[in-house]
């Protein structure tokens, strides 16, 4: 589907890597139906007990590839909720095993949000986190609107949606984002250690433990809702103003 996106199995964790480390890892549809593909073979397959996700190159993830959105929004064809990104998102609603992440340097937009559905997190200490939704005349996604003030409180979840501003990995583990800070070189090998050693774990107690901790059905009906304002904003002349800024590396004039 996309050379993009890479998996392996080995001894119950399935590694699903970012593989497009040019763009810092930034996300296309094609990538995003890979994702999707992967994270349900996690799901249906007793083979998998634990998925992991990492990034290639310096980065975790630069967040949605500019260009393609634009293009998307740009067509005014179909919905929003109908594209790749939302089978992904259904997909991590449904997922009811395991989820580490392995987080190096940016982690952008769904590079954060991503991480609000892993049940491990591990940051290299001088990586950077920010949700830039608001900076693009966007709005949040992936049920971030309620799982980030969960973690963060209101005012914190606030200022990262609204300022777009990056935290460090530090930060993110003080917060609450992450489950330790590692030096950058360390990071995934601490991934790795933690997602054998959930591997290791009784996996229908784990399959529940995670059941009983989140509501999976809201959590979709809360996607779906942010989806209608995610797309809605994307084609608004807001979204237009924002995207034409970024390309031209200038700061948007919302009049």
């Amino acid at each position: 589907m996309t050379d993009h996106v890479r998996t392996e199995l080995t001894d119950g964790v399935l590694t699903v890597a970012l593989s497009r480390p040019e763009k810092k890892n930034a996300i296309t549809q094609a990538m995003y139906a890979a994702l999707a593909e992967a994270t349900r073979r996690a799901r249906d397959d007793d083979a998998v007990r634990v998925i992991l996700f990492r990034g290639e190159g310096d980065s975790f993830s630069a967040g949605n590839d500019i260009a393609d959105f634009i293009a998307i929004g740009a067509s005014g064809e179909g919905q929003l909720t109908d594209a790749p990104v939302f089978h992904f998102l259904k997909a991590l609603a449904d997922l009811d095993k395991p989820a580490v992440a392995a987080v190096r340097g940016r982690a952008v937009g769904i590079g954060l949000t991503l991480l609000l559905h892993c049940d491990m997190v591990v940051v290299a200490e001088d990586a950077l986190l920010s949700a830039p939704f608001v900076n693009l005349a966007l709005a949040p996604e992936a049920a971030s609107s309620m799982l980030l003030p969960h973690v963060l409180g209101h005012q914190r979840a606030f200022e990262v949606f609204a300022l777009g501003e990056p935290i460090d990995g530090r930060t993110a583990l003080t917060w609450g984002l992450a489950n330790r800070a590692v030096p950058a070189e360390q990071v995934e090998v601490v991934a790795r250690e933690l997602a054998e050693k959930l591997a290791a774990r009784a996996p229908n107690s784990i399959r529940k433990t995670k059941a009983l901790m989140r509501d999976a059905e809201r959590l979709w009906t809360l996607m779906q809702a942010e989806g209608e304002a995610f797309g809605a904003q994307m084609r608004s002349p807001e979204a237009m103003e924002a995207f034409m800024a970024f390309s031209q590396k200038r700061a948007p004039n919302f009049g």
